[in-house]
């Protein structure tokens, strides 16, 4: 689902909105915001490492080829319905492929932390807390046990030791004859398994074969 996050007509406004929010989609008026919209999109872009898509809207077709030299989703003419709004954004749905932001809160007291789990590389157990190891090497510790995250983590997050989760979109290696898994991202882990999780291990292989293949 997308969330409507601002609108506005002002130059350095809008420039400052999107730098700040990073809106997967951008709904641009031609004709009223700004004598060079296609300047403003190619400025953005300078600052913007995951640049947002377009939606021109105009009341004519005269900047059309401007827009699709751009790469703008698409281009709706004024007055806007609400069916043409809509087939936009299922449009732009289908190109992007967007999937929704997997984020896990961990409490302690008053305080609330925050994780993208994209960034989780693996949990380790250690005694009644656990150990979320990140990309970077950044090390949170969570003081609950290691179970009570196992059925709260996506799909992508198997357990393969007493003392560990991992995340298996980073397993770069499986190693049977040294019962271990191999880790990376700009760090490299090697993660001990037992026989008590081999299925979740061969459920990693498999998974893997399978991405390989493709």
């Amino acid at each position: 689902m997308l969330e409507f996050i601002g609108a506005s007509a002002d130059y350095d406004e809008v420039m400052n909105i999107l730098l700040k929010e990073n809106p997967a989609l951008v709904y641009l008026d031609l004709d009223s915001f700004t004598t060079t919209p296609f300047g403003f999109v190619n400025e953005l872009c300078q600052y913007m490492s995951n640049n947002p898509q377009f939606i021109a809207l105009s009341s004519n077709k005269d900047k059309a080829y401007h827009a699709m030299k751009l790469n703008f989703t698409d281009y709706l003419l004024t007055p806007l319905s609400e069916l043409e709004i809509r087939k936009s954004v299922i449009k732009f749905q289908n190109k992007c492929h967007i999937k929704k932001k997997s984020t896990l809160c961990l409490k302690s007291y008053k305080d609330y932390q925050y994780i993208d789990t994209q960034d989780i590389l693996f949990l380790k157990a250690d005694n009644n807390t656990t150990e979320f190891h990140l990309k970077g090497g950044k090390v949170i510790n969570a003081y609950k046990t290691l179970k009570t995250f196992e059925s709260k983590l996506p799909k992508n997050f198997l357990r393969i030791h007493k003392s560990y989760i991992i995340n298996i979109e980073y397993v770069t290696r499986i190693n049977y004859g040294k019962l271990n898994c191999t880790i990376k991202s700009n760090i490299l882990c090697i993660i001990p398994f037992t026989k008590k999780y081999a299925d979740n291990v061969a459920l990693i292989k498999n998974s893997l074969s399978l991405i390989l293949v493709a």
